[in-house]
Formats: C-alpha cells, structure tokens, sequence
C-alpha cells in the first residue's frame, strides 16, 4: 500500500505518536527506510505529518522536545514535514507548547508547526504565539465531512482561512459511512456501529442515493471519491486512511476532477436535511 500511494503521487503520510503506541510511527520508518533503498536518488520525496500528545503528566515544553526526537528515532529520520498538536488538555497551556513548537522550528528538527482539534480560540492563541516568535501556524487538522460540518457553522472553517491556516479533514468519509459501503441491514460494527446508528443510516439513505448519482455524472465516480471531492471543494485538504490497494486507487480517483458549485450546494442542502431535518 505504501509503494502503491508513492507510484499515484500521494506523497503525504500523516501519523501520531499514539497511533499503535508508536507502531504507526516506526512501520512507516521501516517503509521509507525500504523505499530508500530500492529507489536511491530517484526517489519522489516523501513528507511526513506527526503529532505530540500533550499527555497531563507532561509537564513542560522539555517533554515536547523529548516525544519529538523519540518519533524522529521511530520514523528514522532526522526532521519532519508538519508536527501538530493532537490535542488541547490541561495542566499545561497552549502558549507554553507553541514557545516549544517553535524551539523544534529553530533546530531544524520541524519545518511547520500544526494543531488538531483545537477550536477558534484555541487555534487563535497559538497563532499569536507563533507570529510572536516568527513561526507560522500552517495547519488545523480536524473532523469534517458532510455528516459533521460543525467548522462551518462555528466559524472555523472561515477563522482558518483568514489566517492562512490550511485545514487538514480527517475521517472524510465519516469512518466509512459515507462510502455507501454500510446499510441499515449491513451496519457497522464495533465504534462505528455505536456512532451511527439503523436509524441514522436510514436518514442519510437520500445523502448516498445523491453521491451515487452526483459520481455517476463524472464518469463513474464512486460515492466515496464524491465526499471526498466535496472536502477539496471547501477548500480543505482531506487525508483518507487507507489498507488497500483498492483504497489506494480510490483514493488516487479523487483527484484531477472537481465538483460544480450546483453540484456542492445540493449537497450541502442534502447534507443539512440528514443532520438537520426538513427546513
């Protein structure tokens, strides 16, 4: 699945410290080590996106730094693309994480600074932080898909691109909804299934129904590729998981297209009525 993301151009891998308890971290070292090796110098760059877990027993900005090199050590590389922020929990606040963030900028150990899951505030306080120390804050990654669009009505959506801030959409599928894939006779199982229940399956029937059709005026886009699409259109970049060859080829079918405006907005319409109701 790595091999194949690198041959369709997708080139950016986003992971965490947490993931796997660090598995995540040291399987894709593993992979690029191997990619490293079979390819030489011809080899496409590969960007990596990690985060750090503000964890409450780490009590100062020494233990960013120290998570930080311990992810470095797993991926095996000296520097990473995007480093974020996985969350906002106390003791610590957010300005003391940023006065890290941009002593890892400074070392070269970072290229860009990211936050996750932070809201408008939040994300507010740690831009003024890093401006204040001449870093920039290049990303938000969040949840955002047309079953949850609460950055658009919160006003996050809009505060990032204010500031520049490029809003990372994960889950764009809505673990997996969204792909048409799960019916109120086939439900998920497991935290899918307690999240989205029968009878919320059966109201995001008409929703599907509109992906199907909508990807089927694009020469057979499948309803996954048309929510993912509908992330770009609003001007987020999606990062949808993926363990197969066949997700890697649906993945790489959602771009060099795009929807209509019509298109995007009978979406939203559509999307408003599941989570919603009738207006």
């Amino acid at each position: 699945v790595f091999r194949e993301s690198i041959s369709a151009e997708i080139r950016l891998f986003d992971t965490a410290e947490v993931y796997g308890r660090g598995r995540s971290e040291s399987y894709l070292g593993r992979f690029l080590a191997a990619y490293a090796d079979e390819v030489g110098e011809t080899r496409q760059p590969v960007y990596i996106a990690s985060k750090f877990a503000p964890f409450p027993w780490r009590l100062s900005r020494k233990s960013l730094l120290k998570a930080l090199n311990n992810s470095l050590k797993r991926l095996g590389v000296e520097r990473v693309d995007l480093y974020q922020m996985h969350m906002q929990l106390p003791p610590i606040a957010i300005e003391t994480w940023m006065e890290a963030m941009t002593e890892a900028v400074q070392s070269g150990k970072i290229d860009a600074v990211g936050i996750s899951n932070y809201d408008r505030s939040q994300m507010q306080r740690a831009y003024e932080v890093l401006s204040q120390e001449g870093a920039l804050l290049a990303s938000n990654q969040v949840e955002y898909h047309l079953l949850n669009r609460a950055i658009e009505t919160n006003g996050l959506l809009k505060h990032c691109s204010d500031l520049g801030v490029t809003v990372i959409a994960y889950s764009p599928l809505a673990m997996g909804i969204l792909s048409g894939k799960y019916t109120v006779e086939n439900p998920p199982s497991g935290p899918r299934g307690r999240r989205y229940s029968r009878r919320f399956l059966a109201q995001t029937e008409p929703l599907i129904t509109l992906l199907k059709k909508v990807g089927a005026a694009h020469a057979g886009k499948t309803a996954a590729q048309v929510a993912i699409n509908w992330t770009i259109c609003k001007g987020t970049l999606p990062i949808p998981g993926a363990k197969t060859i066949d997700q890697i080829e649906q993945n790489v079918g959602v771009v060099g297209w795009s929807l209509t405006d019509e298109e995007v907005a009978l979406l939203d319409e559509t999307s408003d009525r599941v989570l919603f109701g009738e207006k």
